[in-house]
């Protein structure tokens, strides 16, 4: 079953699904219209269908979150679903490296496996939706992967969604994604990828946009298209998204150049393109959702010619509401209703490929149960690519692997090293039951004494997970969990555990089987303790929805005094961004202190999830990190980046970082200092990057015994 109450959310993102002969007129005669009729072949099925649309119903169907059309049997859908490394923000699945990672295995036979582990665990949801009346945003079959953009400034905040900057490999590992998400079936696709951004789409974050590129005819052909033209010519994607940005003074979405004389004219492409999400509204010189008028191009004037310059330019369906404005724009004469039908005949088409309206029993995908998701061969893969994906940069006279005889005793320091983030990336899979690389050097090492310090921020002023030792629960380190049923904390919890750090991400999913994913609330309780004397900044970060139909509460008490308490009722909204809140605790001296942080949440799919963050100061931490240094025979630091830092568009303003994107490649300050630091008690230095984007280490490579590259890994890295 879904990791959701799905009585409770009946008839979420639309009318319920009216099945296929209940027509309006025929429903009680059993007539089949041409389009209910599998025997007929697709072309006609979807011009029939076409053909009954009133000109709203159709608009209506031109934005990702399609609307149902019960009188025709048309049930809602969205087109909106991420897969980069695994089937994502549906609960668990099976957690693949990130992208930059799965390039460096250099398998395409493994991104082709990849690729149709998402697709299968993307399709058993979908099975396991639909069977309850959920037509929801990331449950649909149209998989907007892979990210082939080349990944050309190593600043580039979205480089690691990307396979790298040598288009030849890009083309071939996207290209063997794309035939594993969409499968080999003659007749129907397991899912549609969606290779993007189309094209020459690589940062910065902060202007895209606005930004015009004019790339010459050489540098298109040879660096920015040859991944795009394999997806499409020989992977055979049915699917592509077009970008942000301007090419040669046209927005992407609207530009003949790409859509009409390449994709459709030399490539002979013959599925439908989507925007990225509010492309469109870029078009114009109104104000914006996704950031402000600032960001248009000014192509035209308002949203309605935005829409009309969309479709006429062959962007079939829009990320966002700005294609409902087209039966207005039929109306002012600014586009034809033929011309919004042909749009319309390339998304019924992909819906009828999907087997979206044929008999289950006829469909062979729509055999596949939920117990596909995170099955053991999956799991297996997503081990094998982490393997695969992590490269030995150095290795001091044959310093790894290390030997288990001469090494009891082992300092685990940095913060990557227990930062859920650091295994995941952006646009993540949730994985069930995550080890983290602390964990991880524990159970390998079994038999051996680890001590762990968190050792450095990511950079000074940033904000962390607060590590485990910060956080006892009698002799144990975190804090006693007690996880109830019900979002009021009523009766007695359904189990108690010890959560090592409070960092949890439950969207589309819950805490554990014995928890209803509707309706839960969470108390912890222990010892707060800080590394010196001061005033802590801490923080409390919950879940992201898109769309939000939640409520949650959250309160924190410290020393028996109430340091937060607020009450988030988004019913109304629809979407929201992790949200935060700050409180500040003064510690007069090294005494922990009582805590009690309680999180209730109900939902009807998305959004649950919180985070306890602080802000510590670097010198305490790298004390500790040199006192671990010191009981120890190795050091094994985990070092580099976190997604938190670099992706998509985020309000990240500190040294080296800005807006997603970096704004140098070195290793930040505090983890340098840091490395240095454990070095000079002369104990053997093993470093680990965890990262997305390139990072420098000038100082690492000259005194480090050894050196990893581990990406992001996914499930299997640590």
């Amino acid at each position: 079953m879904l990791n959701l109450s799905l009585s409770r959310i009946h008839g979420l993102c639309g009318f319920a699904l009216v099945l296929v002969g209940a027509t309006a007129g025929h429903a009680q005669t059993g007539d089949k219209l041409p389009y209910q009729n599998q025997s007929l072949p697709i072309e006609q099925r979807v011009n029939d269908l076409v053909g009954r649309m009133t000109l709203e119903e159709k608009a209506a169907q031109m934005i990702n979150g399609a609307a149902a059309i019960p009188r025709l049997g048309v049930p809602a859908y969205d087109y909106w679903n991420e897969g980069l490394h695994g089937s994502a923000r549906s609960g668990p699945s099976t957690l693949f490296p990130q992208a930059i990672g799965n390039a460096a295995t250099f398998d395409e036979p493994l991104l082709h496996r990849i690729g149709e582990v998402i697709s299968t665990e993307a399709r058993a949801k979908y099975n396991e939706a639909v069977r309850h009346d959920i037509h929801s945003i990331y449950y649909g079959l149209t998989v907007w992967s892979p990210n082939i953009n080349i990944f050309r400034d190593p600043r580039w905040g979205r480089g690691q969604e990307t396979y790298g900057e040598d288009p030849f490999l890009t083309a071939k590992l996207g290209t063997s994604f794309v035939r594993g998400i969409q499968g080999d079936d003659p007749k129907y696709f397991r899912a549609i990828a969606t290779p993007k951004h189309y094209a020459v789409h690589s940062g910065p974050e902060a202007t895209r946009h606005s930004d015009n590129v004019e790339p010459t005819r050489h540098d298109l052909w040879d660096t920015y298209l040859p991944a795009f033209r394999s997806a499409i010519v020989n992977g055979k994607a049915d699917s592509i998204m077009c970008a942000y940005n301007a090419i040669d003074g046209k927005p992407a979405c609207a530009s003949d150049l790409l859509l009409k004389d390449i994709l459709r004219g030399d490539w002979k492409f013959q599925g439908f393109v989507t925007s990225d999400c509010g492309a469109i509204e870029d078009f114009t010189s109104e104000d914006q959702s996704y950031g402000g008028g600032k960001h248009a191009h000014h192509y035209v004037q308002t949203d309605t010619e935005a829409a009309a310059v969309g479709v006429k330019s062959g962007t079939d369906t829009s990320c966002g509401r700005d294609y409902l404005h087209l039966a207005d724009a039929v109306k002012q004469g600014l586009i034809k209703e033929s011309e919004v039908d042909v749009s319309l005949r390339r998304l019924f088409t992909a819906r009828f490929r999907l087997g979206l309206f044929d008999d289950p029993a006829s469909m062979p995908y729509a055999k596949v149960p939920y117990a596909a998701i995170l099955s053991p061969d999956h799991q297996q893969a997503a081990l094998q690519a982490a393997r695969e994906s992590m490269v030995l940069l150095k290795n001091n006279n044959g310093a790894l692997p290390l030997n288990a005889t001469k090494v009891r005793t082992i300092a685990v320091v940095g913060p990557n090293a227990n930062d859920l983030f650091s295994i995941l990336g952006n646009y993540y899979a949730i994985p069930q039951n995550p080890v983290l690389p602390v964990d991880g050097i524990a159970t390998a090492a079994k038999g051996k004494r680890v001590i762990y310090a968190q050792s450095a921020p990511y950079s000074e002023g940033l904000k962390m997970v607060v590590p485990r030792t910060a956080l006892q629960n009698g002799k144990a380190e975190g804090l006693r969990g007690e996880y109830f049923a019900n979002d009021h904390f009523d009766g007695k919890p359904a189990f108690t555990r010890v959560d090592k750090e409070i960092s949890f991400d439950w969207s589309g999913s819950k805490p554990a089987a014995a928890i209803p994913s509707e309706a839960f609330s969470v108390r912890w309780t222990g010892m707060l303790n800080a590394p010196g004397p001061g005033d802590y900044t801490y923080t409390v970060r919950t879940g992201e929805c898109y769309p939000c139909h939640d409520y949650e509460s959250v309160s924190v008490s410290i020393g028996g005094e109430q340091k937060l308490q607020f009450v988030s009722d988004t019913e109304a909204k629809e979407s929201r961004s992790k949200s935060t809140k700050e409180f500040t605790v003064h510690f007069a001296d090294t005494k922990p202190m009582p805590v009690i942080i309680e999180y209730a949440h109900r939902a009807k799919l998305f959004g649950a999830g919180l985070t306890l963050e602080w802000q510590p100061p670097v010198a305490p931490l790298r004390d500790a990190a040199v006192d671990a240094a010191k009981q120890a025979d190795v050091v094994i630091a985990f070092v580099g980046l976190n997604p938190n830092l670099e992706g998509e568009e985020m309000p990240i303003q500190v040294p080296g970082f800005a807006g997603g994107d970096r704004t140098d490649i070195a290793l930040p300050a505090a983890q340098q200092h840091m490395l240095e630091a454990v070095k000079a008690t002369g104990k053997p230095l093993f470093v680990v990057l965890i990262n997305g984007s390139a990072v420098a280490i000038n100082w690492a490579k000259e005194n480090a015994d050894a050196v990893l590259e581990a990406w992001y890994p996914g499930q299997g890295g640590a």
